[in-house]
C-alpha cells in the first residue's frame, strides 16, 4: 500500500499561487496561500497530498523567470501545525514511514533551493512541519498575534524531522533550539507565542495583526531591493554547542530517566547538527523519523493526543448543555490557599463576582490578597492589560457571612476534608442560596452523596474535583451523586468548560479515578518500604514509567497528612487492597513535611521512621508489585463502572497526574507489558489500540 493510500482520509492542503507586485519596483512575488479550505477550527497540516500540492506549486514557480522571490503563507488565523499524523497508525513497514520522511525534506528543502529568496510570512498559529517550512525559507516574519509556535514533535513521540533539528539550531544557536525542540515539549508541551518566537530569532521581523501581510509584503520588497539587509546573530558551533547538548540532556534524563526514545533522539540529531552538511543533516532525520513512526511510543503518544484532543471535549455521559443554567455570580466556601485559587480561576475565566467567605478576618483578608497578588503577577508578565487587572481585583471579594451567597448560582466548598464540617457547610449554604444554586464540592475522597444526604435539595450537589495547582493541571473530575440531576450535572460540565478545564464524569466512589489508582500504586510502593525496602531503591524501582516525580516526591507535594487521610478513606472501603502504614502515621504525628529535606536529600528521621522491615524488594519487585496492582484497581474500577472505558482512566492520569504521553496512559502500558492479560484477565484496550498493529 502506498503512503497516499495509507493516507487517504487526508483533509488535503492546497497550495494556491498568485502573484504580487512588490513595492519599491522590487518586482513580482509568487505568493503561495496554504489553505485546507476549512475555518481555523480545522488547521492546515501536510499529509502526502498536501506536500504534493505544494511541489506541484513550486514547480510552476521554479518553471519562471520572471520572478524575484517567493512567500509562503497561510489561511486566516492558521500558518500551519505540520504533518498529518492520522495514518501513522496504519503504517505497518519501515519502508513506508521512510517514504513519509524523505517526501517532506524532498518538498520543503526547494524553498530554500530556489534561485530567488523565499518567505514566510507566519500569519497565525505554527507548529511542527509549518515550523519547519517556514525555517527552509530565506527569511521569516511573524505576526505579534500569534498564540502558537512550535516544535512539539517529542511531546508525541516523535523528532522535529523534516529540517527542525538541523535548521533551527543553526538559526539560532543549540542553547535556544534545544529549548524548542526538546525541553518545552516536556513542560507540558509549552508554546510560544509570536512576540515570543521573534525573540528567540526564529523570525526576523514582526508586524502587527491588523495588516500583517501588507507590512510583511512592504517588508520583503525592501529585502529584495536591497533597502534592508538581514543581520543574525552569529551560533557558536564550538563549545558552547556541545555545552548547550550536554545540559539539555542532563535535564531530559532526568525528567524521563530515559523512558521515552525520542527527545534523546532529537538531542542526537542536534548535537550531531554542527557538523553535518545539510544532506547528511536531513538524511538523519530520515532515518530517525522513520524508527519512530514504528515504535510503540509513537502510537501511545498519537492515542494520547486523541483522549486529550477529542475525547477531552466531549466527556463521556455529560448531559446535554442546553439544560446547564447561567452562572452570574461564584461563592468560595474557604479562603486557604485551595480557595484563593478557585477564586482567581472563576474570576479569570466566568468574569463575575467571586466572593470568598471565612470565619476568621486575618484567614479571609490574606485569601483576597493572595488572589490580587496573583493578579498583579499576570499583569508584570503582560498576561494581562492594567485595565483587565483592575476589573479582576474588582471581581473578587470576602465576607465573614455566608449571606454574600444569596444571589449565587454556584458556591464551591474547599474547606476541611472531613464529612460533618462538610455538611454542615453545605447546610449554612442552602439556607441562604436559591433553590437552583449549585453546591459544588472539591473533596478528593469522601462521598458527594453523602454529602447531600442531609439537605433540603440533594439533587443540586456535584463534585468538582480539582488537581493542584488549579491553574496548571487541566483535569475536572465531575462526580454525579446518587440524587445529581441533570440540570445540575449539564451546569457542571458547562461551568468546567468556560474554566478551560478537561471534565471527565466520574461515579461517586472511594477516592474517584487519579488519587484512587495513585494511592494503590504508592500503597504498595510505601507496603515494599515498610517491609525493609529502602526508599531510594523503591523510588528508582518506578523510574522506567517516566512519571513527573518519583512517589515520595510526590507525597512530599501532596504533604502525608493528606496521603494518610485519603489512605484512611480507601482503607474504609477496601481494607484488602489498601492497608494501612503505622509508618506512614508516625510520619504524619512526627510533623514531617515528607521524607526528603529541602534540599532533596532523604531526612534521617524520616528514613529512622520507616527503618525496621526484614524482608526488603528489589527494584524489579516492587515495580513488579505497583504495576500488578494499578491493573487489578483499574479492572475493579471499571467493573464498578467509576468511569465509562478505560480511555477515560487514562485521560484522568494524563491530565490529572502528569502520565507521560509516550506511555499513552495506564492501560496501553499495561496492555503491553501484559501486566494487564495476566492479572485482570484481558487486555484493556483492543489489540492495535495504542500499540503497532
Amino acid at each position: 500500500m502506498s503512503v497516499t493510500e495509507i493516507f487517504g482520509d487526508e483533509v488535503v492542503t492546497q497550495a494556491h499561487v498568485r502573484d504580487v507586485e512588490l513595492t519599491c519596483g522590487a518586482g513580482t512575488m509568487a505568493l503561495i496561500t496554504l489553505d485546507n479550505g476549512f475555518d481555523h477550527t480545522k488547521p492546515n497540516t501536510f499529509g502526502p497530498g498536501g506536500l504534493t500540492e505544494l511541489n506541484t506549486a513550486l514547480d510552476s514557480i521554479a518553471a519562471r523567470d520572471d520572478l524575484v522571490a517567493v512567500g509562503v503563507t497561510g489561511k486566516p488565523f492558521i500558518f500551519a501545525v505540520g504533518a498529518d499524523l492520522g495514518g501513522v497508525p496504519l503504517i505497518t513497514g519501515r519502508e513506508q514511514a521512510l517514504e513519509v520522511a524523505r517526501l517532506g525534506h524532498d518538498v520543503f528543502r526547494r524553498l530554500g533551493e530556489l534561485p530567488i529568496p523565499s518567505f514566510a510570512f507566519v500569519n497565525g498559529a505554527s507548529m511542527g512541519g509549518g515550523v519547519e517550512i517556514a525555517l527552509h525559507c530565506t527569511y521569516r516574519t511573524i505576526s505579534s498575534g500569534v498564540p502558537a509556535v512550535a516544535l512539539p514533535e517529542c511531546f508525541l513521540g516523535l523528532v522535529p524531522g523534516w529540517g527542525g533539528t538541523y535548521l533551527l539550531p543553526r538559526l539560532i544557536g543549540a542553547e535556544k533550539a534545544l529549548k524548542v525542540i526538546a525541553l518545552n515539549p516536556l513542560n507540558q508541551n509549552r508554546m510560544l507565542r509570536g512576540p515570543q518566537a521573534y525573540e528567540l530569532g526564529i523570525a526576523d521581523a514582526m508586524f502587527e495583526p491588523a495588516d500583517f501581510l501588507e507590512e510583511s509584503l512592504r517588508w520583503a520588497a525592501r529585502v529584495v531591493a536591497g533597502e534592508v539587509e538581514v543581520e543574525r546573530a552569529p551560533v557558536d558551533t564550538g563549545a558552547a554547542w556541545d555545552e548547550a547538548v550536554g545540559q539539555a540532556r542532563w535535564t531530559v534524563e532526568g525528567k524521563l530517566d530515559g523512558a521515552a526514545p525520542a527527545p534523546l533522539r532529537a538531542l542526537d540529531l542536534v548535537a550531531a547538527a554542527k557538523d553535518r552538511s545539510r544532506d547528511e543533516g536531513f538524511a538523519a532525520e530520515d532515518e530517525a523519523l522513520a524508527d519512530l513512526i514504528m515504535s510503540e511510543e509513537l502510537r501511545s503518544g498519537l492515542y494520547a493526543f486523541d483522549l486529550v484532543q477529542k475525547r477531552a471535549k466531549r466527556p463521556a455521559g455529560a448531559p446535554d448543555r442546553s439544560l446547564a443554567r447561567p452562572v452570574t455570580k461564584v461563592g468560595v466556601v474557604g479562603a486557604g490557599l485551595m480557595a484563593s485559587q478557585l477564586g482567581l480561576l472563576f474570576a479569570r475565566r466566568l468574569g463575575v463576582p467571586v466572593v470568598l467567605t471565612d470565619l476568621d478576618q486575618e484567614r479571609l483578608d490574606k485569601g483576597v490578597a493572595y488572589v490580587r497578588a496573583e493578579i498583579d503577577k499576570l499583569l508584570g508578565k503582560g498576561r494581562v492589560s492594567p485595565d483587565e487587572a483592575s476589573r479582576l481585583k474588582g471581581l473578587v471579594s470576602g465576607s465573614l457571612t455566608k449571606e454574600a451567597f444569596a444571589d449565587a448560582d454556584f458556591v464551591i466548598e474547599a474547606v476541611f476534608e472531613e464529612m460533618g464540617v462538610k455538611q454542615q457547610v453545605f447546610a449554612e449554604v442552602e439556607a441562604v442560596v436559591s433553590p437552583t444554586c449549585v453546591l459544588a464540592t472539591n473533596t478528593s475522597s469522601l462521598s458527594v452523596s453523602e454529602m447531600a444526604a442531609k439537605l433540603r435539595h440533594p439533587e443540586r450537589v456535584v463534585g468538582f474535583h480539582f488537581f493542584n495547582p488549579v491553574a496548571v493541571l487541566p483535569l475536572l473530575e465531575i462526580v454525579r451523586g446518587e440524587r445529581t440531576d441533570d440540570e445540575t450535572l449539564a451546569t457542571a460540565f458547562a461551568t468546567g468548560k468556560t474554566l478551560k478545564k478537561s471534565c471527565v464524569l466520574v461515579k461517586d466512589a472511594p477516592a474517584f479515578v487519579v488519587n484512587r489508582v495513585l494511592l494503590r500504586m504508592l500503597a504498595e510502593i510505601v507496603q515494599a518500604v515498610d517491609e525493609g525496602t529502602p526508599i531510594e531503591v523503591a523510588e528508582r524501582a518506578v523510574a522506567p514509567l517516566g512519571l513527573p516525580m518519583p512517589p515520595f516526591v510526590l507525597m512530599g507535594l501532596v504533604g502525608p497528612a493528606i496521603a494518610l487521610h485519603v489512605c484512611e478513606q480507601l482503607n474504609a472501603a477496601f481494607p484488602d487492597r489498601f492497608p494501612l502504614s503505622d509508618r506512614l502515621a508516625k510520619l504524619v504525628a512526627a510533623g514531617k513535611p515528607g521524607v526528603y529535606l529541602p534540599d532533596f536529600t532523604l531526612d534521617p528521621e524520616a528514613v529512622e521512621i520507616f527503618a525496621g522491615g526484614t524482608s526488603p524488594s528489589t527494584e524489579e519487585q516492587v515495580l513488579a508489585r505497583a504495576l500488578d496492582a494499578l491493573a487489578q484497581e483499574i479492572r475493579l474500577l471499571l467493573d464498578e463502572g467509576v468511569v465509562a472505558a478505560p480511555e477515560d482512566v487514562d485521560l484522568c492520569m494524563i491530565l490529572g497526574a502528569g502520565w507521560p504521553f509516550h506511555l499513552g496512559g495506564v492501560t496501553p502500558y499495561l496492555d503491553r507489558s501484559g501486566v494487564a492479560e495476566r492479572v485482570a484477565g484481558s487486555r484493556f484496550l483492543s489489540p492495535g489500540v495504542a500499540s503497532l498493529p
